[in-house]
């Protein structure tokens, strides 16, 4: 039986999509949104087993979804990635119960080991 995992992307780039399908797609089921509030339509309907997020986005910013996110779904796992790292934006990032920040450009070992690291 397959039991496969089931990660919601939610970025703005679609380099960063393909990378992360590049990366994760053979192990993982993938689904992809552009922003944060296509990610809570999403989660309206799906249980992901993981969220990764970026924080810069249009319609709605990363750190803007994870707060309504937490409202919906508190136990949910998500890691966070972002080019614009600050020691603000992990603190606020961390309010919501995120995993892990990782920053871009990121290496696909580092993306590999954090994403199998959350979902044991």
């Amino acid at each position: 039986m397959n039991t496969q995992k089931t990660i919601l992307i939610c970025d703005d780039e679609e380099g960063v999509r393909e990378s992360l399908n590049l990366i994760l797609g053979e192990e993982y089921k993938l689904d992809f949104v552009n922003n944060g509030n296509e990610a809570l339509q999403y989660l309206s309907k799906a249980n992901p087993d993981l969220i990764i997020m970026d924080i810069k986005m249009p319609k709605k910013n990363g750190l803007d979804a994870l707060k309504e996110l937490r409202q919906q779904k508190p136990k949910i796992k998500v890691i966070v990635v972002t080019g614009y790292q600050s020691v603000e934006t992990a603190a606020e990032a961390s309010k919501y119960g995120i995993l892990e920040y990782i920053t871009k450009p990121f290496e696909s070992s580092m993306v590999k080991q954090t994403v199998q690291k959350a979902l044991r």
